[in-house]
Order: structure tokens, then sequence, then C-alpha cells
């Protein structure tokens, strides 16, 4: 008999999209069935690090939104269940696959999985959660689906490789680090609201809406994100404040920061990001920098022009309760800055 794991209660983790949550509790409730299910093993190391991440307090947004979109276009069958926990699982790889990467210590206030278990044992359930994912799209039977999320799922890649090689590369471009996040978060997103519509068997011109929609909530998630890490606290932000800038990653902030600023002061950033002088005193020096330069509120203000497109991306479809709750979730990704 297969190991189990186990999961935390979600009430504290997934109270700020209250319309979203209400609308899909019951199929939450499948979707975390399903994961314990799923996230099963003999080999005992495999729940164990799998559970360590999924009961460690993420929103579940993107599954969420899965569920949301297919209900909207009336599906009544339970595809939309494994894709949910399919994009869960994806996503769930990702981070366990981006800590070994990034050689993070915490997230979400806890030691990651390669702290504890390593970086070879992070990977390997990292892929095992991929194999589960698309053995559950496989199962619901719909090569589309299948297409939109193996395509994210490579894209995803694409996105963490091109990271990697403008990591602490001072003279990236905002559009090149638009295209890096574009890849990276917004390609999950998307394929999440994308397939929904895809279940339901909806119009082309309805699944371009979700897919648009997801596509650009996800960018605008990123840059609030980006912002947060300079300008929030670890509550909103889900990880410890100033991580981006002790791991030395080039985020929005930073690029438009270094690019408006003096030599002098480019030559810090060089310093702290290329060589690692990024302590406490170094952390506050770039908080500065970035206020002097208004590039919080610049990359804020970037995120509110995704989060229009995304609304925009939504309105020509009819009136619904999920709708209006997706509509909900892009001003929670905003207004986690507030």
């Amino acid at each position: 008999m297969g190991v189990v794991v186990s999961l935390e209660d979600k009430k504290n983790n997934t109270g700020s999209v209250p319309p979203l949550i209400d609308l899909t509790k019951a199929d939450m409730g499948r979707v975390n069935e399903l994961i314990l299910s799923k996230a099963g093993s003999d080999v005992e190391m495999i729940p164990e690090v799998a559970n360590h991440l999924i009961s460690s307090g993420g929103k579940r947004l993107r599954p969420m939104i899965t569920l949301a979109a297919a209900r909207m276009f009336g599906y009544q069958g339970d595809g939309h269940i494994k894709l949910a926990t399919s994009v869960e699982f994806m996503h769930t790889a990702t981070l366990l696959h981006d800590d070994v990467v990034d050689e993070s210590d915490l997230r979400r206030g806890k030691r990651t999985a390669r702290m504890i278990w390593g970086n070879q044992a992070s990977v390997l359930v990292g892929d095992f959660l991929l194999g589960q994912a698309f053995k559950m799209m496989v199962d619901v039977g719909s090569l589309e689906a299948l297409d939109v999320l193996a395509t994210s799922a490579s894209v995803i890649a694409e996105g963490e490789v091109m990271q990697l090689a403008a990591a602490k590369n001072l003279e990236t471009t905002e559009d090149e680090y638009l295209a890096v996040i574009k890849a990276k978060t917004a390609a999950l997103f998307s394929a999440a609201a994308e397939v929904g519509p895809i279940v339901a068997s909806a119009s082309r011109t309805d699944r371009q809406a979700l897919r648009s929609y997801g596509l650009n909530l996800g960018l605008a998630f990123q840059l609030v994100d980006d912002a947060l890490d300079y300008g929030g606290n670890a509550k909103d932000l889900g990880k410890n404040t100033g991580d981006d800038f002790r791991e030395g990653k080039i985020t929005l902030p930073v690029v438009l920061t270094y690019r408006r600023g003096t030599s002098e002061e480019r030559l810090f950033w060089k310093d702290a990001l290329e060589n690692g002088a990024n302590d406490d005193k170094g952390l506050e020096k770039a908080k500065g920098l970035m206020t002097r330069y208004g590039a919080l509120g610049d990359t804020i203000q970037r995120a509110r022009h995704f989060g229009g497109i995304a609304r925009d991306a939504l309105a020509p479809l009819d009136k619904s309760p999920q709708k209006d709750a997706l509509l909900e979730v892009i001003d929670f990704c905003i207004s986690r800055v507030n």
C-alpha cells in the first residue's frame, strides 16, 4: 500500500480571493483528494518531500483558475479536476527545481526541500510530480489540453534557462526580462486558464480570451512579486523579502534602477549582485536607490498595465459568477502592494 501525504488546513492560505474560493470550494476538495492520492508512493522519500512543499501554504491560485474557467462554460464532467491537479503538480515541481537552481534556503518561511533532503531528492521528486501530472492529462483524453500543458512545460524550462543565462547580468533590458517572466511564470497561468474552456468544448474565441487573461495575469503577478521583494513583507510575498537581492537575481526593479542610476551607483549594483556584496546594509541601499528612481512604482504600474489587458481579455464574455471571480483575482494580485 502506497504512502500518502497529508494536507494542512488551507483556510489561512486562500482567504485573499474569497469569490474564487467560494465558487471552486467543492471542486477544490476533489483536487485536494487527488493530490493526496497522486503524491503518494511506496518510495517513502517521495511523499515526504512532496508534502513538505504541497502543505507549506500555497494559495492554489492556478488550479482554482482552471476549475473556474471550465465551469464558466458549463462543464459538468470531472476532467477539470485532473487538469487542475496537473497544473498544481507542474507548479510544485517547478518550485522544487527552482530552489535547486537558485540555491534557495527558504521558501514560504520554511527550509527548502533541498536543504533537508538534498538537491538530488528535490530534482527527482519534482520529476515524479511532473510524471504524475502528465499521466493525469492523458487520462482526461483531450489532446488539445495535453498539447497546451505540455507546451507550457517546455516554455517554463526555456524560461529557467533564459533566467540562468541572464543571471547577475546587469545589462539585461526590460524587454529581455519580460521575455523571461513570460516564459517562467506567465506560461503556466496562461495554460491553467486555457485548458478550462478546452475541456468544456468552448469556442476558439473563448479559449483565446482565457489564454490572454492567464498570460497577462501571470505577468502582473510576477511583477508585483518583484516589487514586494524590495518593498513588501514576507506574508504578502510568501517568502522572505530581499531574497532576490541576496540571490543576485535580476528583476525589473533592478533593471530600471541600474539603468537610471549614476556610474557610481551602477558600480554598487555590480558589486552587490555580481560580486556577492548583498548583506543587509546593501539591501537597504538598494531599496533607497529604487525609491530615488521610482523603480518600484514603475514596476507596479507595469503590473497594472498587464492587469488591465487581462481584464479586457474577459470583457467580451457573457457575465457569470466565474467571470466576476476571475476579475477579482486581478484586483487581488495588484492589491498585494497596497
